[in-house]
């Protein structure tokens, strides 16, 4: 944009063939009317602009769902530059040529063919109003210049912002980097505590060169492409909360947030509705896969609205994992807090996940193996059970400090962050049971008492481990009877929830992204991608029937002697209950039901009345 002659024609052929996209003289656009009274030496009113910047908006509209495009156009007035972008302001970028009055009357008189009064061009520069948010170039410095100065100013904003630079902030900014993408970094700014935090990350990776590093929110967020993309990694809770206040103020209308942490899936709904209020697109993002995989490649969960999940699709599925097909493990789950709320599911399997395979590590070692048996012993199950949980805790038990194996030396106290806590308080709401993710959750729970176990194993006489009549092919199946339970009841809660919810949420989908990536990425979930495209229920699939019926005499003796041997084995034998009980036709819940009703008046429902009447007795 600018006054005539002030080579907007040269400049934007120059630069549309610099970015290899398309050039449009935005004077070849008017319209004949135009045409006509500009012939008759009259110049154009509002009104008549007005149509002519629609067709130039319309037209810039048009090129970007193609790719880009380069307009040149006087646009001297602000309400010019709204029609000119209006609906893709955020896609907009305004170059200004800028000179002197007599710079640019200069170089009219001397062009051949072309000339304008002063007093016209004079006109000109009376109705320029100077645009604030353009780039302002001097027409004095060569086209060449001027060509590579617009393109530095443009390539000085980043694509992409990641808030917070702790251990899963920095991976995924070094994932982001090692895949071409230009970002901006933020860590806040604690004196004496967090000081140059992401200035001092950036000189630590060759990787991060190109990407920008501050301190300062205002700096971070004008650093941006709109519509910006900032990505939060910051711990789940109250601290969400305020960050999104501190950027609040220097955000624009659909900029896109991205919850990447652990929150919970109802404050992701809630902060959905405020954020939309204030024109801001809020995704609710699981990121699974601890610092390596953030690194490498994670399984992503994004959650909301739909047409914002497209803005920063591209980012997203680039530095996922990718399933055997070559697809990233990244997929649009569903509207609102869908998205964390997978993830919440996702991290109840992971624990029910771990406490098999710590139940199944006590019994082989209640078997007399030590922890390089019990590795190569689970390392023997890869080709019939691999999972990423497998490998790990094969290594676990392989490795040593000094003379004795590490595992030997750690406290026997479990943490736990919340999600399993959450996942179980979701399970009780939706009335969905989820009994095995309880128990695991409870075993750390039981775990964390340590010094109530000491006092109560010298009071409580245990039986004899070396009774146990096992086999490791035995256990082996247990093990994998437990974990297909586990699975049913983690996708059990994500389908009801789903229906609940309304959210549509795609199972088979669910379990692609998680067959690469995540935690709980294994051959069985592999599998189940398949399962999924034929029911929601995996424990009506033919197969997986036939394998529980097969694995099922291995956990019933595997649970029996444990219990017999006061082998603690919490998981394994709730798997054996909770089939059970699912597979009961007539369970004990009419006797309940008579108790409610004998104290409460609760009343019940009879099995010889199809009218679904409720009935009451006077039991006495």
């Amino acid at each position: 944009m600018g006054v005539s002659g002030c080579g907007k024609s040269t400049i934007g052929k120059l630069l549309a063939r610099e970015l290899d996209i398309p050039f449009f003289d935005g004077d070849d656009f008017h319209p004949e009317s135009n045409i006509k009274k500009m012939s008759n030496g009259q110049a154009l009113n509002d009104e008549d602009r007005q149509g002519w910047l629609q067709t130039l908006n319309n037209l810039a509209i048009k090129q970007l769902t193609k790719n880009s495009c380069v307009i040149v156009c006087s646009a001297l007035k602000q309400k010019y530059r709204e029609t000119l972008s209006h609906t893709i302001k955020e896609k907009t970028k305004w170059v200004h040529l800028s000179g002197s009055f007599e710079q640019v009357l200069k170089r009219l008189n001397n062009r051949e063919g072309h000339f304008m009064p002063a007093e016209l061009l004079k006109s000109q520069f009376e109705t320029l109003e100077t645009p604030d948010e353009a780039m302002k170039i001097d027409i004095k410095i060569t086209p060449e210049n001027i060509i590579k100065k617009i393109k530095q100013e443009l390539m000085k904003t980043s694509e992409f912002g990641l808030f917070g630079l702790g251990v899963m902030g920095k991976s995924l900014c070094r994932n982001l980097a090692n895949n071409g993408f230009k970002i901006s970094m933020f860590n806040r700014h604690v004196n004496d505590v967090e000081v140059d935090v992401a200035k001092n990350f950036k000189a630590e990776y060759p990787e991060l060169a190109q990407a920008e590093a501050y301190d300062d929110i205002a700096a971070f967020v004008n650093s941006l492409q709109q519509p910006r993309r900032i990505m939060l990694m910051v711990n789940a809770g109250k601290t969400i909360d305020y960050v999104i206040e501190d950027l609040l103020p220097h955000l624009s209308k659909n900029d896109i947030i991205i919850d990447g942490g652990n929150s919970n899936y109802k404050k992701t709904k809630q902060r959905n509705e405020y954020l939309k209020t204030k024109g801001i697109h809020f995704i609710g993002t699981g990121v699974s896969g601890g610092e390596e995989g953030a690194l490498k490649g994670p399984s992503i969960m994004p959650s909301g609205d739909k047409e914002a999940y497209k803005k920063i699709a591209p980012f997203l599925e680039t530095i996922s994992a990718k399933d055997k097909n070559g697809l990233p493990c990244c997929t649009y789950v569903g509207p609102e807090g869908s998205g964390q709320f997978i993830k919440m599911v996702h991290n109840g399997v992971e624990y029910v996940e771990m406490q098999l395979l710590a139940e199944v590590a006590t019994i082989l070692e209640s078997l007399g193996q030590n922890p390089d048996a019990i590795a190569n012993t689970l390392n023997n199950w890869k080709a019939t059970a691999d999972s990423y949980l497998l490998e790990i805790t094969t290594a676990i038990f392989q490795k040593k400090e000094g003379d004795d194996w590490l595992v030997n030396k750690i406290l026997d106290k479990a943490g736990n962050k919340g999600t399993g806590n959450w996942t179980t308080i979701a399970s009780a709401e939706l009335g969905v049971p989820s009994t095995l993710i309880a128990s695991a959750l409870f075993s750390r729970y039981i775990s964390f008492y340590k010094e109530e176990r000491l006092q109560l194993n010298k009071l409580f006489e245990k039986g004899n481990t070396s009774q146990l009549n096992l086999t490791t092919n035995e256990i082996l199946e247990a093990y994998q009877f437990a974990r297909i339970i586990n699975h049913y009841q983690g996708f059990k809660l994500i389908a009801e929830a789903s229906n609940k919810m309304d959210w549509d949420l795609n199972l088979s989908e669910i379990a692609r992204i998680w067959t690469n990536g995540c935690i709980i990425r294994s051959t069985l979930m592999e599998e189940l991608v398949v399962v999924f495209k034929q029911t929601s229920n995996i424990l009506t699939n033919t197969e997986l029937i036939n394998t529980v019926i097969k694995y099922k005499p291995a956990a019933k003796k595997v649970v029996s002697q444990c219990i017999l041997n006061d082998v603690a084995t919490p998981a394994l034998a709730e798997a054996i209950q909770f089939l059970n009980g699912i597979t009961t036709a007539y369970t004990s819940a009419n006797i309940i039901q008579a108790q409610r009703d004998y104290f409460g008046a609760h009343t019940y429902q009879r099995l010889d009345d199809a009218s679904g009447k409720s009935h009451h007795t006077n039991w006495n």
